[in-house]
């Protein structure tokens, strides 16, 4: 018989949030020689992406708070990788764009990130790692399930971790 912290340990939800965790740790770690973190990074992109486009609008797209977004913009604004200026169709906002050293960054950085993923998923052979993204983007863009009953007969089983 295995105790609870084995069967929690065993649940794909608990696993799954420690590779997770791993994967973020190796990520940041990586593109941290370039002076970014996690959002940083994900900023860049977004900004590079649908640039220029309104602070609030990154910020929405990126579910970030307005603050935060402040303070990531500033640090990626003082770094020269991006540029906030009046957006043409209305002043009161801020359009933000990704200036050449910001495309030049964020290109390092996917490198990077892409180097951690590696190391990552060096254990498995790259057929496992074909199947194990396969599955991964299964389990990602499935619908999500229909809300539980409170009444279901497994209600006082343990939560998922």
């Amino acid at each position: 018989m295995s105790s609870a912290l084995q069967h929690i340990q065993s649940l794909p939800t608990w696993l799954i949030g420690r590779v997770a965790s791993r994967g973020r740790s190796l990520v940041g770690d990586a593109i941290a020689a370039e002076g970014l973190k996690l959002m940083h990074h994900a900023v860049l992109a977004a900004t590079a992406e649908y640039g220029p486009v309104a602070q609030a609008d990154l910020g929405r797209r990126l579910a970030i708070d307005p603050k935060d977004m402040v303070g990531m913009l500033n640090h990626l604004q003082q770094a020269g990788l991006v540029l906030r200026t009046p957006d043409p169709a209305d002043r009161r906002k801020n359009a933000v764009t990704v200036t050449p050293k910001g495309t030049t960054v964020l290109a390092r950085c996917g490198r990077l990130a892409a180097s951690a993923n590696a190391e990552l998923l060096a254990p498995l052979s790259p057929d496992e790692q074909r199947q194990l993204m396969a599955l991964l983007t299964r389990v990602h863009e499935a619908p999500p399930p229909h809300p539980r009953s409170s009444a279901r007969a497994d209600s006082t089983a343990p939560s998922t971790h």
